[in-house]
């Protein structure tokens, strides 16, 4: 929610406070570098400390600086604290991710991810659904409306980080509703996965950040979310402008996206798991968002701008599960921890590139189609860096095998000569 809630707030915000579009794009996107720079030391920490105990100090800390925005009146104030929330945010997704890792095998992961990550639409649900009410709170107790979102949706996370340090265990080894039996089944399966990662536990952190796989995913993840955030920032903002809707019904559509977005999601991965395969569960919903965004760019009303961008917030919520689980077909442990992080601040970067690309567009041009353009290109890079990546993994399993043949046919010939 904290990701949607802003772009909900700018609508009065931006107004109340001076802001272009300009600065609400480089204060949005400002969240990301924070969260980019400390990504990696973050996931780091988080095998040093425990997933409870670093999981819950993220969500703590993150509400209450949430809970700051309300105090911002100038644009470098606007900076600062969305560059503080980043910093508070880091490690919290890559953490997941690998806490997931730990639990589950390959071949259910994508599923796992998903449900896990189902929060990301249904976020768009529960905001667009509250953001009426909330900002229709303007001049209670001598609060603005903008403000009163942010204050009520920094209490949870803060509330929620006890429930964390209560109740979540490191790993199933401190899983108390397991039996010993259960526990050792588990680290079988879970490393005999591990075993066919290209880099596992005992691989430098340095090698693991240089690989060239994890570029390649964090590039693929970088242009996908450019999307992403490029239309989520800006979303009420498009669709009142193409629909002449109010606040509320702007939001509620918002809502039904999300609705769509989480069916879409659970459907992505079951069917990817099913498979067992993931690329082509990533390059074909990548083309179909560039489709939706080139349609959407000359269209007008319903039809032809909010069905279309509906289609492409679906389609990118379907490769989640997918796409989240190719990265533990090369890396493990704690390669793992600190390859995620990695890609993740990789694709960061996104967030402060599309909310500024779509601001800056819009001061320009007085709407929002030319940004939109601007993602089709980049649903497109990201189709073509997943095919790029496929074949890197495809021809990386090949020289496995060669290898391994190679090997068998030195272990006969030292038989016949024996």
């Amino acid at each position: 929610m904290d990701r949607v809630n802003i772009s909900f707030a700018s609508l009065s915000m931006n107004r109340d406070l001076g802001l272009s579009a300009t600065v609400y794009g480089l204060g949005a996107g400002l969240f990301f570098v924070g969260y980019a720079l400390c990504e990696v030391p973050s996931n780091l920490l988080l095998m040093r400390f425990g997933a409870k105990r670093w999981l819950a100090r993220i969500m703590f800390t993150w509400g209450l600086l949430a809970m700051a925005m309300m105090f911002v009146r100038t644009p470098l104030e606007f900076y600062i604290l969305r560059f503080l929330l980043g910093m508070a945010e880091a490690g919290f997704f890559p953490g997941v991710i690998y806490y997931l890792t730990l639990w589950f095998p390959v071949r259910m992961r994508a599923r796992a991810v998903s449900r896990f990550y189902i929060a990301l639409p249904l976020s768009s649900t529960v905001m667009g659904s509250l953001a009426g009410w909330l900002l229709g709170m303007n001049g209670k107790f001598g609060l603005t409306g903008w403000q009163w979102l942010f204050l009520l949706e920094g209490i949870p996370p803060v509330l929620f980080s006890f429930v964390l340090l209560r109740t979540l265990p490191d790993g199933p080894e401190k899983a108390r509703w397991l039996t010993p039996d259960e526990k050792a089944a588990m680290g079988r399966v879970l490393a005999a996965d591990g075993a066919q990662a290209h880099l596992g536990h005992d691989s430098g952190i340095l090698r693991t950040l240089l690989y060239p796989k994890v570029w390649m995913m964090g590039l693929f993840m970088f242009f996908l979310l450019t999307c992403s955030y490029g239309f989520s920032f800006s979303a009420p903002a498009i669709l009142q402008g193409a629909t002449g809707w109010s606040v509320a019904t702007v939001g509620y559509v918002i809502a039904i996206f999300g609705v769509a977005g989480a069916v879409g999601m659970l459907i992505g991965a079951a069917s990817s798991d099913r498979a067992g395969e993931r690329t082509f569960h990533t390059i074909v919903p990548a083309l179909g968002m560039s489709v939706g965004y080139l349609i959407a760019s000359y269209g007008h009303g319903v039809w032809t701008m909010v069905l279309p961008l509906g289609l492409s917030f679906l389609l990118y919520n379907a490769i989640q599960g997918p796409s989240l689980a190719i990265p533990m077909q090369f890396l493990s442990g704690r390669a793992a921890a600190a390859g995620i992080a990695a890609m993740n601040t990789i694709t960061m970067f996104s967030g402060l590139v599309a909310p500024y690309w779509m601001g800056l567009m819009k001061d320009k041009t007085g709407d929002y189609r030319v940004g939109l353009r601007g993602l089709v290109l980049s649903s497109l890079c990201a189709a073509g860096m997943m095919c790029l990546l496929s074949w890197s993994l495809r021809r990386t399993k090949m020289l496995k095998a060669r290898a391994v043949d190679a090997s068998s046919m030195d272990g006969v010939k030292i038989d016949l000569k024996a």
